[in-house]
């Protein structure tokens, strides 16, 4: 049997069926899917609703571009990139990042995640803070996925960026969901764990 940081895989279900079977109506799988699906929603379209050119800057360029181009430097020195915007540019081929780059919509479904899942607030807002800041590195990842694919091999960048990195990304929340509502399970004693 496959295992993951002790946990086996085939227990993944299991864990899941515990955290979301409940009595109470409001709390069905069934509720449940759609409330987190109408949260996911509502997120993402308030946040295309709400970006102003300057959030927008903040998130891409300042949050995303700039560091991506400082681990660029420390990696590869010799590449000269530099920060422009929402660019990466450097000799020899750049990209730009854009709207959907920045990794929001993977913090999104974690956020709708937590948020209905059957654990106290204090586990909810730790798992979402977290789960964003490793949603965050691995978003960093793909930028320099992306950025060093683009330079040497065109049709890998293209599937990265159209396939790979994305999948990649929800698979990481959907374990680390998984993971953290078994880690609130482990944490409660004997026989008080959500059900």
């Amino acid at each position: 049997m496959l295992v993951c940081s002790s946990i086996p895989l085939s227990s993944f279900g299991n864990i899941l069926k515990d955290n979301l079977h409940s009595n109470n109506g409001l709390r069905s799988p069934l509720m449940l899917m759609v409330l987190f699906v109408c949260l996911l929603l509502v997120m993402q379209f308030g946040w295309n609703y709400v970006r102003s050119d300057g959030l927008e800057r903040l998130v891409i360029n300042e949050m995303t571009v700039k560091p991506a181009a400082w681990l660029i430097a420390r990696i590869t020195p010799e590449v000269s990139v530099r920060a422009a915007g929402s660019h990466l540019v450097a000799p020899g081929g750049g990209i730009n990042i854009l709207n959907g780059c920045d990794g929001m919509d993977v913090v999104f479904l974690l956020i709708a995640a937590m948020l209905v899942a059957p654990i106290p607030v204090y586990w909810r807002l730790s798992g979402m803070l977290t789960g964003s800041c490793l949603i965050y590195c691995c978003n960093q990842l793909r930028i320099l996925a992306l950025f060093y694919s683009y330079r040497t091999d065109k049709p890998l960048f293209s599937l990265l960026h159209g396939m790979v990195a994305p999948i990649l990304l929800i698979l990481v929340v959907a374990v680390f969901f998984v993971l953290w509502l078994s880690l609130h399970n482990r944490s409660q004693p004997s026989g008080t764990t959500i059900s």
